[in-house]
C-alpha cells in the first residue's frame, strides 16, 4: 500500500496543511466579496452625491432665471450664452427644456452644469464643480471601505485557521490511530481517538476505518485459525509418516523419504508457531542473564566456527528460550542465504548478526519478513520464508525490536549488490510486561 501511494504521489509534490488551504479559500472569498461590495458602495455613494449636486444646480438655475426675468442682479455665478456650455446640454436646452449635465473635469473631479432657455432666446447657465466637502466624503468613504476590506480578509483568514485547525487536528488524530491499526494495534478505535462533541464527516471517516479494521481483523483471525487447525491436523499424519520412514530398509530412497518427512514436520511446527505468535497468545518466561555470555555459549553450541564479539557485557531480563530461538533463526538465515564468514556481536542490549552475502531483498527491507516469501533468486533456495517471520514474532513477545539492513559502503551505486546483510535485535531496557510476560522463579539451592 505504501509503495502504491508513493507511485501515485510524486516526491516533489507540495504538501500544505488543511488549515492553510481553508484559510486561503475563506480569505480569497472574503476579498472578492469585500471588493465587490466596496465598488457597489463607492459607485452608489458617488451617484447619490452627483444627483444631489445636480438637484442643487437645478434649484439655483431656477432661482437665477426668476431673478434674470425680474431684472435683479444675478447670483451663483450664472452666465448668459456661456461659450463653454457642453454641446449635449445645448441640444437639450434648444428643445426648450431646463436641463442639468455632468462632465468629467480636470483631475477627475466632475463638473456640474445647469442651463435654462430664456424668453429672449438666450441661454442662462450655471457651472459648478464637485464640492470639496463631497470629495472629502468620498475619500473618507473609500478609506473606510479599504480598511473594512482588509479587516474582512484578516478576519476570514483567522476564522479559516481556527476552523481548519480543528478539522486538521481531528484528521491528524485519525491518521495516527489508523497508522497504529496498520501496525497491528487492534484495540485502537479511530472514532474514540478523535473524540469531540461536534459530529461531522470526520466521524463518518473514522467509523468507516473502524469498520474496515474490524472486518480485516476478523478475516485475519479466521485465516489464522484455519492455518493453525490445518497444521495441527497435519502433525499426526506427518509424525506417522516419519515413523514409518524410519522403519524402511537402509538406502538412498529411504534417506530421501526421511529428509522430506523431516522437512514437512519442521514446516508444520513452524506454521503452528507462527499461528500462535500471530494470535498474541504467547507469553515470555523471564530470567536474568548476562547477554554476552549467553550468546557466546549458544552460538558456540550451534556452530563453533562463528565468531562472537562481546563489545560490552550487559545483564538483561528476558526469556532465554525465545531469545535462543530468535538467535538461531538469524544464524540459520545467514548460513542459508548469505556467505561466510557469519559474525555475531553483542553490545549492551543489542545483538547483531552479519553475513557477507548479497544482502536482504528490497521487499523485506520495506515490508519486513513475510511468511512463505524467501526473497530474491540469489537469496532463495531451501526454506519456506518462515524463519525470519518467527524471529520477528518471538522478538515482539520479548518486547524487543528486530531490524534488517544491508551493508553498502557510502557512494556505492544502487544497482551493485550489497556486501552483506545485518539483522539487529534490540532488547528492551525493562522486562516486557506489556506482552503479558511473567518471571520464572529460580530453582532453590540444595539445602534451602
Amino acid at each position: 500500500m505504501r509503495g502504491f501511494l508513493g507511485r501515485l504521489i510524486p516526491d516533489d509534490a507540495i504538501r500544505t496543511g488543511l488549515r492553510w488551504k481553508l484559510s486561503a479559500a475563506i480569505a480569497l472569498v472574503g476579498a472578492l466579496v469585500a471588493v465587490a461590495l466596496s465598488l457597489v458602495v463607492h459607485n452608489a455613494a458617488r451617484v447619490s452625491m452627483l444627483d444631489n449636486s445636480r438637484d442643487l444646480a437645478d434649484e439655483r438655475i431656477r432661482v437665477a432665471e426668476r431673478m434674470y426675468e425680474s431684472g435683479r442682479t444675478q447670483t451663483f455665478g450664472v452666465k448668459v450664452d456661456d461659450p463653454a456650455i457642453p454641446q449635449d446640454l445645448l441640444e437639450k436646452v434648444a428643445q426648450g427644456r431646463r436641463a442639468t449635465y455632468v462632465s468629467e473635469g480636470a483631475h477627475g473631479v466632475p463638473d456640474i452644469w445647469a442651463a435654462v432657455p430664456l424668453k429672449d432666446g438666450r441661454v442662462l447657465s450655471l457651472h459648478t464643480r464637485f464640492t470639496d466637502r463631497s470629495a472629502d466624503v468620498m475619500k473618507d468613504l473609500d478609506q473606510a471601505l479599504i480598511i473594512g476590506s482588509i479587516a474582512v480578509v484578516l478576519g476570514g483568514s483567522a476564522l479559516g485557521v481556527l476552523i481548519g485547525g480543528q478539522l486538521s487536528r481531528r484528521l491528524r488524530k485519525a491518521a495516527t490511530a489508523a497508522n497504529r491499526v496498520a501496525r497491528g494495534d487492534t484495540d485502537v478505535r479511530v472514532r474514540e481517538e478523535i473524540g469531540g462533541v461536534v459530529r461531522d464527516e470526520t466521524d463518518d471517516l473514522a467509523r468507516a476505518v473502524d469498520a474496515m479494521a474490524g472486518a480485516l481483523q476478523q478475516r485475519l483471525d479466521a485465516e489464522r485459525r484455519v492455518t493453525a487447525d490445518i497444521a495441527h491436523e497435519l502433525r499426526t499424519p506427518v509424525t506417522g509418516l516419519l515413523t514409518a520412514a524410519e522403519l524402511l530398509p537402509p538406502g538412498r530412497p529411504t534417506e530421501l523419504v526421511l529428509d522430506r518427512a523431516k522437512a514437512m514436520r519442521t514446516l508444520v511446527e513452524d506454521v503452528l508457531e507462527v499461528a500462535r505468535l500471530d494470535g498474541a497468545s504467547e507469553r515470555a518466561e523471564l530470567m536474568d542473564l548476562l547477554l554476552g555470555d549467553f550468546v557466546t555459549r549458544r552460538v558456540a553450541a550451534k556452530d563453533p566456527d562463528i565468531e562472537v564479539r562481546v563489545v560490552h557485557e550487559s545483564e538483561v531480563t528476558t526469556d532465554p528460550r525465545r531469545l535462543e530461538r530468535v538467535l538461531f533463526n538469524l544464524l540459520a538465515n545467514a548460513a542459508r542465504h548469505g556467505r561466510p564468514p557469519v559474525e555475531v556481536s553483542v553490545e549492551g542490549r543489542v545483538i547483531r548478526v552479519r553475513d557477507h552475502g548479497p544482502g536482504f531483498p528490497e521487499e523485506l527491507l520495506v515490508d519486513g519478513p513475510q511468511r512463505f516469501r524467501t526473497g530474491r533468486t540469489d537469496r532463495s533456495g531451501i526454506g519456506h520464508g518462515l524463519g525470519l517471520t518467527i524471529a520477528a514474532g518471538q522478538a515482539r513477545v520479548l518486547g524487543a525490536r528486530l531490524t534488517f539492513r544491508n551493508v553498502r559502503p557510502a557512494g556505492t551505486p544502487e544497482h551493485l549488490p550489497a556486501e552483506g546483510a545485518v539483522a539487529v535485535l534490540w532488547l528492551p531496557e525493562h522486562a516486557p510486561t506489556a506482552t503479558g510476560s511473567f518471571p520464572m522463579l529460580p530453582k532453590p539451592k540444595s539445602g534451602d
